[in-house]
């Protein structure tokens, strides 16, 4: 179950409690630090180092043109641009 969403794009949480893949009490928020994803199942647009740190992570392709970056998207522009949600579980490899 994906407990916390990431994302500046209020627009995009509407698109993902819209096609299911989160509820509507999910946490969402706009920036995190490792503390606040470590261990969870998290969904959005991260970078990797943040990413890796959670057990398991969900993310949301934007395949924004560059005229629209910067800018906050609407419904209709999230669902023209957003990928196929693809979730992975990185496991740190020790040396």
């Amino acid at each position: 179950m994906i407990t916390l969403v990431v994302t500046r794009h209020k627009a995009l949480l509407q698109y993902l409690k819209e096609i299911g893949i989160v509820g509507e009490e999910v946490e969402a928020k706009e920036h995190v630090s490792p503390e606040e994803i470590r261990g969870k199942h998290v969904c959005g647009v991260l970078p990797h180092h943040l990413s890796s740190l959670c057990t398991f992570y969900t993310e949301i392709p934007l395949i924004i043109p560059q005229e629209f970056r910067g800018k906050e998207l609407t419904l209709e522009e999230i669902r023209e641009y957003c990928g196929k949600p693809q979730t992975y579980c990185v496991v740190p490899i020790e040396e």
